[in-house]
Parts: C-alpha cells; sequence; structure tokens
C-alpha cells in the first residue's frame, strides 16, 4: 500500500483530429469551467488528420485562464528536445506557468521515418530519451551556456532561455520495464493510459519506479503518478469505471490511497459533455473527500460504497416533459433492418424539464412546429415505401421512382447545421421565409447544455443523408440487376429505422428549448 502524498489533480485528454478542432477547444474550454486543473492532446506529428499538438495546445491557453496544458506525450523522434525546450518554456512564461511536459520515447517507426525522423531500436530509443531529458533541463538552467554530447544529441556552448514562469514537470509515458526505470532515475511523473497499463499492473510499474529512484539517490515521491483513463457511466460491471459514478470514486480513491496515483486524466471524445460533466461534478469531488479522510484519519470519513452522490440521471425517455407544451412523438422501438449506424444509449441529453414553467400560445408553437415538420417527413417517408412497393410490383419503373425520391424534402435538405431548419420550414408552408437560418447555433448560445444534443443531432443528420445516397444506388443497380429490389428494400429499412429514431429524438429534446427560448 503506498500513497506518495501528491495533490490530487484532475484533467482532460481530449480529441486531435483536425475535423474536431473546434470541438476540442470548446470541451477545453468546459474542462476550466467545471473546476478541473489540466487538460491535454496526444502528440502524432506524423498523422495528417490530427492538428499540431503544441500549435493546437497554445490556442487552448489562450482560450483558458486556469488550466495547465500538456502534450500526452510529445513525440521525441520528430521534436528535437532543444527546440521542445525552448517551446515549453516559451509557452510555460506566456501562460504563467500553465505548462507540463509529457514525454514519450516513440513509436510507430514507419511513420516517423516516412516524415523524416530517425527509425531506433527499443534500446536506442530509450537512450535517446534520456539524453533528451539532459538537454532540456540544460537549456532550462540558469547556466551561462551548455554542452552536452550524446548518442543522439548534441548541445555546443548553447544558451538556456528563455526562463519559464514555473519548474516544468517532466512526465514519461513508459510502459516496459527498462523505460520504468529510466522514468525513476530522472522524470518528474509517470504517465501510463489504463488501456495498455490496466490498474492490476500498477504496483508492479511503481515498484520498478521506486527501486529505480532510490538506487539513483531520489526519493519515490519525486516522481509523480498519473493517469490517463477511459470508461463508462452505463451498466455496473464493477468491471474498472464501468458503471454509476459511485462505482468511479471508489476505484479512483483506492488507486490513490494504494498505488499512489494522484493525478486522473480522463479521455474525452468529441461530444462527451455528459460523461465530462459527471465526472467533474459527481467523480471528482467525493474522490477528493475520500483520499482526504483516508490521508488524514478521520473518525468521521465515509466508506467508499456509502458516498452520497446525486442518483443517476434517468433515460431519456423516462424524464418527464412539461405537459403545457406539444407532445413528442415517441420512438416506438421498432426496427426494421438488423443493422445499427449508431448507438441509440449513446445519445445526450440535455437538461430536464422544468414542469411547472408556463409558456405563451406563441411559444407553444415553436414546439409544435418541429413536430408538423416532422410529420410531413414522416409522410414523405410512407410514400416512399410505397414508391419501392411499386417498383417491386411492376406498377412504376425505377426512373420515376428516382425522380419523385428527388423531389422530397428529405432528399432536397442537405442535412447542414445552418440550413436544417429553413428547409423544412419551406415545406411546412410557403408564407414562411426564413433567412440566414442558424438555429443550432442559437440554441448553443441560449444554454449551453444543449450543445451535446445539437452536436449529436448534426451528427446523425449526415449518417442520414448517407442512408438515402444507399436508397439512391440501390434503385440504380436495379437497372442491369432486377433481382436488387431485396437492396433496395434493406436500405429503405434502414432508412426507415434511422429517421424515424433522429426525428423521436430530435422532437423529445428539441420541443422545450424551441419554445422556451423562442429561437425559431
Amino acid at each position: 500500500m503506498t500513497d506518495y502524498g501528491h495533490d490530487l489533480r484532475f484533467g482532460t485528454f481530449l480529441p486531435a483530429e483536425a475535423a474536431n478542432a473546434a470541438e476540442a477547444l470548446r470541451l477545453a474550454v468546459r474542462t476550466e469551467d467545471l473546476g478541473l486543473d489540466l487538460t491535454s492532446l496526444q502528440d502524432h506529428p506524423y498523422q495528417g488528420r490530427f492538428l499540431d499538438s503544441w500549435t493546437q495546445l497554445t490556442t487552448i491557453a489562450a482560450h483558458t485562464e486556469r488550466i495547465s496544458v500538456f502534450p500526452n506525450v510529445a513525440n521525441l523522434p520528430l521534436r528535437p528536445p532543444a527546440v521542445l525546450a525552448r517551446a515549453a518554456a516559451s509557452l510555460d512564461l506566456l501562460t504563467g506557468g500553465r505548462v507540463e511536459l509529457g514525454l514519450g520515447a516513440g513509436g510507430f517507426w514507419d511513420p516517423i521515418e516516412a516524415m523524416g525522423g530517425p527509425r531506433r531500436s527499443p534500446g536506442e530509443a530509450l537512450k535517446a530519451l534520456e539524453e533528451a531529458i539532459a538537454v532540456i533541463r540544460a537549456l532550462w538552467s540558469d547556466e551561462r551556456s551548455v554542452r552536452f554530447e550524446g548518442e543522439h544529441y548534441r548541445l555546443k556552448g548553447a544558451h538556456p532561455g528563455p526562463g519559464s514562469a514555473h519548474d516544468i514537470g517532466i512526465w514519461v509515458g513508459a510502459i516496459k520495464p527498462r523505460a520504468l526505470a529510466l522514468t525513476g532515475r530522472l522524470a518528474d511523473g509517470w504517465l501510463p493510459s489504463s488501456p495498455y497499463v490496466p490498474p492490476e499492473q500498477l504496483a508492479e510499474s511503481n515498484r520498478r519506479i521506486d527501486e529505480a529512484a532510490l538506487a539513483a539517490g531520489r526519493r519515490p515521491e519525486d516522481v509523480r503518478r498519473l493517469y490517463n483513463i477511459a470508461g463508462t457511466f452505463r451498466g455496473d460491471s464493477r468491471e474498472f469505471l464501468q458503471g454509476p459514478p459511485k462505482v468511479w470514486v471508489e476505484q479512483l480513491a483506492e488507486l490513490a490511497v494504494t498505488e499512489g496515483m494522484s493525478a486522473f486524466i480522463l479521455m474525452v471524445q468529441a461530444g462527451g459533455d455528459n460523461d465530462l460533466e459527471r465526472f467533474a461534478m459527481e467523480v471528482v469531488p467525493a474522490v477528493r473527500e475520500l483520499v482526504t479522510a483516508e490521508r488524514t484519519g478521520s473518525s468521521h470519513k465515509p466508506e467508499a460504497a456509502a458516498v452520497v452522490l446525486p442518483e443517476p440521471a434517468r433515460s431519456p425517455e423516462e424524464r418527464p416533459l412539461n405537459p403545457t407544451l406539444a407532445t413528442p412523438t415517441p420512438d416506438d422501438g421498432t426496427r426494421l433492418s438488423s443493422v445499427r449506424l449508431w448507438d441509440e444509449s449513446e445519445r445526450p441529453a440535455g437538461p430536464e424539464s422544468d414542469l411547472t414553467a408556463g409558456y405563451s400560445a406563441r411559444q407553444r408553437a415553436s414546439g409544435q412546429h418541429l413536430i408538423d415538420v416532422h410529420n410531413h417527413l414522416r409522410e414523405e417517408l410512407r410514400q416512399l415505401r410505397d414508391l419501392v412497393d411499386q417498383v417491386a410490383a411492376g406498377a412504376m419503373d425505377l426512373g420515376r421512382a428516382r425522380s419523385m425520391i428527388n423531389t422530397m424534402a428529405m432528399r432536397q435538405n442537405n442535412w447542414t447545421l445552418g440550413t436544417y431548419c429553413e428547409s423544412y420550414c419551406r415545406v411546412v408552408t410557403t408564407h414562411h421565409t426564413i433567412e440566414d437560418v442558424s438555429l443550432f447555433p442559437r440554441l448553443r448560445a441560449a444554454d449551453s447544455r444543449l450543445a451535446p444534443v445539437v452536436d449529436r443531432l448534426e451528427a446523425e443528420h449526415h449518417v442520414i443523408a448517407d442512408v438515402l445516397e444507399r436508397v439512391d444506388q440501390a434503385l440504380v443497380a436495379m437497372v442491369t440487376k432486377p433481382e436488387g429490389i431485396a437492396e433496395v428494400r434493406a436500405a429503405t429499412d434502414l432508412l426507415t429505422d434511422t429517421l424515424l429514431s433522429h426525428l423521436s429524438y430530435e422532437e423529445r429534446e428539441l420541443v422545450e428549448p424551441l419554445s422556451r427560448y423562442n429561437v425559431m
């Protein structure tokens, strides 16, 4: 049983894809707003889908005021340590001491080499990491000039500086024994990830770090233990981080007091606000309470199983809605296709309905308008299925069917964020024109808690557009393969499942916000 006595810190590990740049920035700001301490990004400079991590971290730092930022972890083979030292110190100085340095020896040698980096054996990579730490620390020193002669890196009278605002920690991402020993000898922190180093392996890894630290004349507590974690709040399997917040609290607190893990970095996906908020609001405070009670020996410390937490949120289908508003169309659960293009259990939910609120006739009309538009789409879907039946029966040719499909509102609508409402409203009434529609951004601005719902709805719009394309492609294929009617039916069944499910979800989540904020 080991507790190194470090203060507890909590943070996030954000998505790095260029396509999610705005989302990562939003989640970073949300991390700070929720009172967490750290936010981080993976660093894979050879990956064309990812933004450069230092550029993105700088942007995040400019949009926040308190949280620390760090690469999780910097790819040493493509980051010369002398330049990395100056980059980290510069950003730390500019942010008033809000930068740490996660550092890794590298891997994925083919893409590293493709980018002009070196291909290193495990031994060479470890030696280069050791040298890099020496180079970085030398350039953070207050010496007039520094020299270093290594196998991989050299300094020949380089001038240290600029000085950082605080003592930047070097946190090494290590898994194997030799790398763990190096961490104990030289690093300020150890930064593993739970998918690669599960909880049952922490004790042995910590033992190797501690032994190496002692052999080098250091104390084991000189090395902070951080942990990138992934899990789900659904279910209650009792596996690691697989269950409600109470399970997370018990498990993380135990790791803090028995394995010395003192920083927990939650891996957050795009649109993962619900998990982030439950982590920050329900897990973090209770972990702090339990660990403090254990460390102080309080006779009143709560047992982990008795931590009082808010009840898990009811599923969206179970939540009562304001009875004065239009009634969303329920999803009856019928599915015609065996294909599933999304996981409905992962759909985020907005704030619960205010059952006591009163709404004017104009406000109620906004929610009803959405349902009216959706009912038109439901009717068009019925027509589409009828068209397929007519083609199958030989009562209509394929060209006519495709022509009719292409005139449907569901097909004309390009399912993009800014135009969805305008397209729908033209279907409902020719007298109602909405110019420069920005419904979803308005909802985000009106209530930030709706952002995950809006993001999910937008993502589903694109999925449905692809399903419509499947229907069209299946009809085209039937020109040369009449027996392809089975594929047409399969595509139509999939469209029915996805569209009806989506419309019900959208009504359930947006009828009340549309009425409350009157943004249509």
